[in-house]
C-alpha cells in the first residue's frame, strides 16, 4: 500500500522530462480530458436514436432497433475495457491513452462517411465505436498510480468525472446534427480525438516507480478475476455505473416516448442527468476517503431503491419524476465513484488496471442490458414501469450485498494493511 506515497516522489524514466518533474495534478488533468473526449465519442450514437427513428432515412426503425444500435457500443467499450485494463498495468496509460484515442478516430470517420446511410452500417460503425468506451480502463490505473492511498478515492473520482463527455454528445450532437450537416458532429469529435491524442503523447507520463505485473496477459487475467474485490465490485459497479450508463444512452428515447418531448428536449435533460452524475462522482469518492466507500455505496444503493420506485410509476415530469432521476443521478455518480475507491483501496496497485477492466465491464454491461429490457418490455405493454421496478429491486439486494460481503471484505483489508504497517515497524 505504500506505492503510491512513493509513486509521486520517486525517479522515472518515460520521455523527455523526467516523470517525477511531472504534477499528479497535471497528469489527472490531461487524463480526465482524454476520458471525456473519448467518452464524447462513446455517446455519439445515443442523442440521435430518436431521430434515426422518426427521420424515416434509414427505413421504418422499432424501440428495440433504436435500443440495439445505442447498446452496441456500450456493450464493446465495456468487454473491451478487460483486455486494455490489463495492458495498461504492462504498458502504461502515457502509451494507452493516445493508442485508444487515435484508434476511435476511424469509427467515428466511418460512420459520419459511410455509416450513416444504412441501419447496418450504423451498427458495424457503432461495434468499433466501443473502442472509446475502453478509455476508462486506461484512466484508473494510470490516475492510482500517481496518488498515495488516502487521495485516491478523490482522485479517481475526479477521473471518473470525465463520464461528463457523455453531456458533451447530449448538448451539441443533435444541433449540430440539423444545422450545421450529418457529417458535422462526427468530424468535430474525430478532430478532438486526433487533438489529444497528440496532447496525451507529448505530456503524458507514467508514475515514477510504477511496477510491471509478470506473466502473460492471460495468466493475469484468470488471477485478477479469482480476486474476491473482483466480482464483488463488478455487481456494485453493474449495478451504479450500469445504471448511469443506461439512463445516459436510453434517457432521450425515454423522455421522447413516456412524457412527448421533442428530441432536443429529452437530449437537454439527459444533459442534466449526466451533469448531476459527474459531480456526484468526485464528491462519492472524497466521501471514500474521509468515511469509508461501504457506507457510501450502502446511502447511494438505498436512494435508487427508493427513486426507481417513484419513477416506476411515471410522475409529473415537472415534479417529483424530475426530482426521481435527479436523486438517482446523484446517487449513481456517488456509488460509480465509491466503487473505485473500494478497488484502489483493497487492491495491489501492480493489479488495479486488470481488476479495473473487469469491473469496468461490468459496470457497461450494466448499461448494455436495462436498455434492451426497456425497449422490450415497453414493446409488449407500453409501459416503461416494470423496467424500473426491477432496477428498484436490483439495488435493494445490491445495498444487502454492500452491507454483509463488501463490508466484510474491505474490514479485512483494513486489518491487513494496519497488521502489514505494525510489522515493518522497527523493533
Amino acid at each position: 500500500m505504500n506505492q503510491g506515497r512513493t509513486s509521486v516522489a520517486g525517479g522515472g524514466r518515460g520521455g523527455s522530462a523526467p516523470a517525477a518533474a511531472r504534477s499528479p495534478w497535471l497528469m489527472l488533468a490531461i487524463a480526465t480530458a482524454g476520458f471525456a473526449v473519448n467518452f464524447w465519442a462513446w455517446a455519439l450514437l445515443s442523442p440521435l436514436g430518436p431521430l434515426f427513428r422518426t427521420e424515416g432515412t434509414l427505413g421504418s426503425l422499432s424501440e428495440s432497433d433504436v435500443a440495439l444500435l445505442v447498446a452496441v457500443p456500450v456493450i464493446v467499450g465495456s468487454l473491451g475495457r478487460i483486455p486494455v485494463g490489463a495492458l495498461t498495468d504492462r504498458f502504461g496509460g502515457r502509451v494507452m491513452f493516445p493508442l485508444v484515442s487515435a484508434a476511435t478516430i476511424i469509427p467515428i470517420l466511418f460512420i459520419g462517411t459511410v455509416g450513416l446511410r444504412s441501419y447496418a452500417g450504423l451498427l458495424i460503425g457503432g461495434f468499433f465505436l466501443g473502442i472509446g468506451g475502453t478509455a476508462f480502463a486506461v484512466g484508473v490505473p494510470f490516475v492510482n498510480a500517481w496518488f498515495p492511498p488516502e487521495r485516491r478515492g478523490l482522485a479517481i473520482g475526479v477521473f471518473g468525472a470525465g463520464m461528463g463527455g457523455t453531456a458533451i454528445s447530449a448538448l451539441t450532437t443533435v444541433k449540430l446534427y440539423g444545422d450545421a450537416g450529418h457529417r458535422a458532429p462526427f468530424l468535430l469529435t474525430a478532430l478532438a480525438l486526433a487533438i489529444y491524442a497528440g496532447v496525451a503523447w507529448l505530456l503524458l507520463r507514467d508514475a515514477p516507480g510504477r511496477t510491471k505485473p509478470a506473466g502473460s496477459l492471460l495468466t493475469r487475467l484468470v488471477a485478477n478475476a479469482k480476486l474476491p474485490i473482483s466480482w464483488q465490485a463488478c455487481i456494485l459497479y453493474a449495478v451504479a455505473f450500469g445504471g448511469y450508463v443506461a439512463f445516459s444512452v436510453y434517457l432521450p428515447s425515454y423522455l421522447k416516448t413516456a412524457y412527448d418531448l421533442s428530441a432536443a428536449d429529452a437530449a437537454n435533460r439527459m444533459a442534466g442527468f449526466v451533469a448531476v452524475a459527474v459531480v456526484m462522482r468526485p464528491l462519492g469518492g472524497w466521501l471514500s476517503d474521509k468515511f469509508g466507500p461501504v457506507p457510501v455505496l450502502a446511502c447511494g444503493y438505498a436512494v435508487v431503491v427508493v427513486a426507481a420506485a417513484v419513477a416506476a410509476t411515471t410522475p409529473l415530469l415537472e415534479h417529483l419524476g424530475t426530482v426521481a432521476f435527479l436523486a438517482m443521478a446523484a446517487a449513481l455518480g456517488a456509488g460509480s465513484g465509491a466503487t473505485f475507491a473500494l478497488v484502489a483501496r483493497v487492491t495491489d496497485p501492480s493489479r488495479v488496471g486488470g481488476v479495473t477492466g473487469l469491473v469496468g465491464a461490468a459496470g457497461g454491461l450494466g448499461g448494455f442490458v436495462p436498455p434492451l429490457i426497456m425497449g422490450y418490455v415497453y414493446g409488449r405493454t407500453e409501459s416503461y414501469g416494470i423496467g424500473l421496478a426491477l432496477l428498484s429491486v436490483t439495488a435493494a439486494l445490491t445495498l444487502l450485498l454492500t452491507l454483509t460481503i463488501v463490508r466484510r471484505t474491505a474490514n479485512t483489508a483494513t486489518h491487513q494493511a494496519q497488521r502489514g504497517a505494525t510489522s515493518e515497524e522497527p523493533a
